[in-house]
């Protein structure tokens, strides 16, 4: 079944980008996953075109590292393989706004899994948030990518959280509004991002293709990912 929360509102051209772009000081990079061996510090996980916007975005761009355990990796996966297995890998998303995946929605799951999907919640969502239900799952080829969009406010609310699984990836952000400011997230394995506010409705954001994952000048090899992805509903 097509899953209406991933409408996009528009898709744009990708602006150029120099690879100075993203500098490593403190000042513009606001670290790293022991699991990739790339080597960054724990406030350099977000980096943008200016210190200035990636202080504005503050609070509304968060990465966490380590989110889950290897453990709860592997229990995920157990419970997710098995239907991903039965699809087959899409190259013509219905809105074009991904290319080579695979996906799915879960309402059920075992217990540590549970308790991952909970805790989640707890870290994005303000207490008594209506969330929406079932929990997108969106499993991504090594040569998938997702193009640059923003999800429709008919279907989702102020605030997207979603771990990463498998594979370390490169999320950008663009203003829709002025495509010279953008911000490029790392995502290690086993991390979560969260996405709110303004950085969510007055940016795109894309995952990015295996031959164009760089973040702050190094190469982040991007192999199968799979995104467990939580929402709120609009109010």
């Amino acid at each position: 079944m097509r899953l209406l929360i991933t409408v996009a509102r528009r898709i744009h051209k990708r602006p150029l980008y120099t690879p100075t772009s993203c500098l490593s000081s403190a000042a513009s990079c606001s670290g790293a996953s022991k699991n990739s061996g790339l080597q960054f510090r724990d406030n350099q996980l977000v980096c943008g075109s200016t210190g200035e916007l990636v202080q504005s975005l503050r609070g509304q761009v968060e990465v966490r590292t380590e989110f889950i355990s290897e453990e709860e990796e592997g229990a995920l996966m157990k419970e997710l393989e098995p239907g991903l297995r039965k699809k087959r890998y899409e190259f013509d998303h219905w809105d074009d706004a991904i290319h080579g995946y695979r996906e799915t929605e879960r309402a059920q799951w075992g217990a540590v899994c549970e308790g991952v999907i909970d805790r989640l919640r707890a870290v994005a969502f303000s207490e008594g948030s209506p969330l929406l239900g079932p929990v997108h799952v969106l499993d991504l080829d090594k040569a998938g990518y997702i193009k640059p969009h923003i999800d429709s406010v008919k279907f989702c609310g102020s605030t997207i959280a979603g771990l990463s699984l498998l594979s370390d990836s490169v999320m950008r952000l663009v203003r829709e509004d002025e495509p010279a400011e953008w911000l490029n997230l790392f995502l290690p394995r086993r991390s979560v991002y969260i996405l709110r506010d303004q950085a969510r409705y007055k940016f795109t954001h894309e995952i990015l293709k295996d031959d164009e994952s760089i973040f702050s000048g190094q190469r982040v090899p991007r192999h199968r990912r799979i995104s467990v992805i939580c929402r709120n509903l609009p109010v």
